[in-house]
Order: structure tokens, then C-alpha cells, then sequence
């Protein structure tokens, strides 16, 4: 085959692959996947409700899993999303402050608790969650873990518990910032920590801790999950929004709330 023969063949190979991609087909979802962004507390119950949804619907989801400010912020820095879920409002209201979610899709989704773990050997159980807890007495000389409370959603409503209770003095200065919730709770698990504060969903998928207490409900404000589609998503993909939308619907759906019941988050 000459020179010239071989540039037509490619060229014409080229313009068929070209077309393909035009006309979509199986590559599709792979050149253009639906990226959601969502708190760490919600890591085992998105994913497999992302399973779920993939299953019946030709289109690929990319998930990341981080605490609720690390992910508004890189949503902020330009990082590509289609989806947020956070584990609480503030940080949604950030990005709605800078007209970076699409406000007619924003809806509150989940709720959660507050709970109180110590690893599987640990001698402490049953405890009472009020301002006669001694918190300080049950540490010894180790730390409390829980997510950071300047910007980690678990640790802020722990931290607004805490404070309630009249507790949080004792402990402020013993604390074990964790990244995100996840974290926290493999400190525990690690035995790193003889206490943790984290979501009640996150105790119970851990076969190495156990919830010591509950901390009251009217101790800290509601936990609020809400979601929302993200407006620069919608200006980098080839379909604006629609597979987006129809998986943050989907997210709603019995199918999904059966989902999160499952890992124990309460359904809205």
C-alpha cells in the first residue's frame, strides 16, 4: 500500500470513528459519565444505589467520596461535577451563595444521628448522653475522634451537641480531627482512640465498633442530607443535565430509599 493509500485508509477510518462518537452507542457513557460528588457518610448506600441505576440505564457514574466541605470547596476550584450531596446545608448554601448549584433542583433528602462508638473490647456501654456524662473521665489519656468540627459536617453537629450538653469544654482541647467522618470512625476502629463521634450509619456498617450512646435529637440541629444538581456539570456535558437529573431523581426513588434505609440513614 503506498503512502497516499495508507492517509486515505486512516482518514477514512478516522471520520468512521469520528461519526461513531457523534452518534453515541455503547462508548457514550463512557465520554461523558455522570460525576456526583457525596459525602463520605453516604459511601456504601451511593454506591450501591449507583449499581442499582446503572444496571437499567446506559450511562456511567463516577463517584467521590469526600467530607462535604472538602468537596464544596473543590467544586468551587473548578473540579468537574454533575451532582452534590452534602451531609448538611451549610455547605450547599455555599455553593448557592456563588450561583454554583442549580437551585430548582436542590432537595433535602436523608437524615441521620449522633452517635457516641468505642471499639468492639471496650468496657464502656450503655451510656447516658447528658450533661452528667463525663466525657473526660471516659477518654483517660486518650483523645476523642470525631470529624473536624471547623468544617467537617459530622464534627459541627457534634460539636453543637457537645456545647448543648455542657460537655464540650472538658474535651475541646482532646480532641482527634478527622478529615471526614470516615476517618474518624477507623481511628476507632484502629483502636487509635477509645471514643468516637460519628453518624449512627457509620457505626453500623463497622464489625470493630459498637454505638456506646445516642446523643439526644433537640441536642444539635436536624442532620439534613441535601442534593442538588451542579450548573458547571451542566455546561461541560454533551446532554446538559438530563442523565444528571434523572439520576438525582433516581436517588429519590423507592428503589434507592430502600437503599438508604438499608445502611440506616431516614428517608425525607
Amino acid at each position: 500500500m503506498t503512502i497516499k493509500k495508507m492517509r486515505s485508509f486512516a482518514a477514512a477510518v478516522a471520520a468512521v470513528l469520528i461519526l461513531a462518537a457523534v452518534l453515541g452507542g455503547p462508548a457514550g457513557a463512557d465520554e461523558h459519565p455522570i460525576t456526583v460528588f457525596a459525602a463520605a457518610s453516604t459511601t456504601n448506600a451511593v454506591t450501591d444505589i449507583a449499581a442499582l441505576y446503572e444496571t437499567d440505564h446506559p450511562v456511567k457514574l463516577r463517584l467521590s467520596f469526600a467530607s462535604s466541605s472538602t468537596l464544596a470547596k473543590q467544586i468551587e476550584n473548578g473540579a468537574p461535577a454533575d451532582i452534590f450531596l452534602s451531609a448538611n446545608p451549610k455547605w450547599m448554601d455555599y455553593l448557592a451563595e456563588k450561583d454554583m448549584i442549580v437551585t430548582e433542583t436542590r432537595r433535602d433528602m436523608l437524615g441521620n444521628r449522633l452517635v457516641l462508638i468505642v471499639p468492639m473490647d471496650s468496657p464502656n456501654d450503655g451510656l447516658q448522653v447528658d450533661a452528667s456524662l463525663d466525657l473526660a473521665g471516659l477518654l483517660g489519656d486518650g483523645r476523642l475522634s470525631m470529624g473536624d468540627p471547623d468544617h467537617v459536617p459530622a464534627g459541627m453537629y457534634g460539636k453543637n451537641a457537645m456545647t448543648h450538653l455542657g460537655l464540650w469544654d472538658a474535651i475541646a482541647d482532646r480532641l482527634a480531627r478527622a478529615k471526614d467522618v470516615r476517618a474518624a470512625l477507623v481511628l476507632v476502629e484502629r483502636g487509635e482512640c477509645p471514643l468516637g463521634q460519628v453518624y449512627a450509619t457509620d457505626a453500623a456498617i463497622s464489625a470493630k465498633v459498637r454505638v456506646a450512646g445516642v446523643f439526644p435529637e433537640d441536642s444539635h440541629p436536624p442532620i439534613v442530607y441535601p442534593a442538588a444538581l451542579v450548573k458547571q456539570g451542566l455546561d461541560v456535558q454533551a446532554n446538559p443535565g438530563a442523565e444528571a437529573l434523572s439520576f438525582l431523581d433516581f436517588l429519590q426513588s423507592g428503589p434507592a430509599a430502600r437503599v438508604f434505609e438499608a445502611y440506616g440513614f431516614t428517608v425525607r
